[in-house]
């Protein structure tokens, strides 16, 4: 007789029975899958970011530049700018005082030498008192300083503008020492006691303090100018000189 009950047909124990009920247990096959596909990613992730970057280069930005440093700006006019002992013209009393530093191998200087000095002193005669101090660019100048020296030791004999006028006539020619000598004796001048100024040099501080109170006045480059106190710079044509001078002038009446 059979029985009403049947029993169940013998199967092969599960994965959770093997395990037991609190695991959840991934079937083998979907666990392969899975395991693929996360190796393929895997692989895909690795080549993106190789290739990416070479396929789609980022565009770069270029850095700012930094900025220049800025310039200190020099005053616009000194007060009492000394005049030292220095060869000059005209009346100390004049109400317009122009002292300008210079270097006897700047062409820029001759250039002002040629074109505005002989007509300012024309024009404005005893209102202007000039003074000519030295500032030899000696790096780029090599005969500068013995020519500032030498037209001193010529004002020793009472021809320092004479021969400050032939040093500039002849800078293109050449103002050496023996050139300077050789004007010494255009200029007849005792030019045994000329060449011993210049080689003795007598002078020799003189130059050199020109030199130091030109930069401490922020003197940097020839010709520089200050028109009592109003800094000029440069071989500036006439029409500005008279600018500065004419206001200068007005200012004191």
């Amino acid at each position: 007789m059979e029985s009403e009950m049947s029993t169940p047909a013998e199967e092969k124990p599960s994965a959770r029975k093997e395990y037991g009920d609190d695991v959840i247990v991934i079937p083998r096959t979907l666990a392969v899958n899975i395991g693929v596909a996360v190796l393929f990613f895997a692989l895909g992730a690795v080549t993106a970011g190789i290739l990416w970057p070479r396929l789609f280069p980022q565009p770069t930005v270029a850095a700012a530049p930094a900025a220049a440093p800025q310039e200190p700006q020099l005053p616009a006019r000194i007060d009492n700018v000394n005049v030292d002992d220095d060869p000059a013209f005209g009346p100390e009393d004049a109400p317009v005082t122009i002292v300008e530093f210079s270097d006897y191998q700047c062409p820029y200087c001759k250039r002002y030498k040629d074109q505005t000095y002989a007509a300012l002193r024309e024009q404005y005669g005893d209102n202007i008192r000039y003074v000519f101090r030295d500032f030899p660019l000696t790096s780029i100048h090599p005969d500068a300083f013995l020519a500032a020296e030498a037209a001193t030791c010529a004002g020793d004999q009472g021809k320092y503008w004479e021969m400050h006028d032939t040093i500039f006539a002849n800078q293109i020619v050449g103002i050496g020492k023996d050139a300077l000598i050789g004007f010494a004796g255009d200029l007849d001048l005792d030019v045994d006691a000329f060449t011993e100024c210049i080689e003795s040099g007598k002078y020799t501080e003189e130059v050199q303090k020109d030199m130091t109170e030109a930069q401490s006045y922020g003197v940097t480059g020839t010709p520089s100018f200050f028109i009592n106190g109003v800094r000029l710079v440069g071989a500036q044509p006439l029409e500005t000189f008279q600018a500065v001078i004419d206001a200068e002038l007005e200012s004191t009446q």
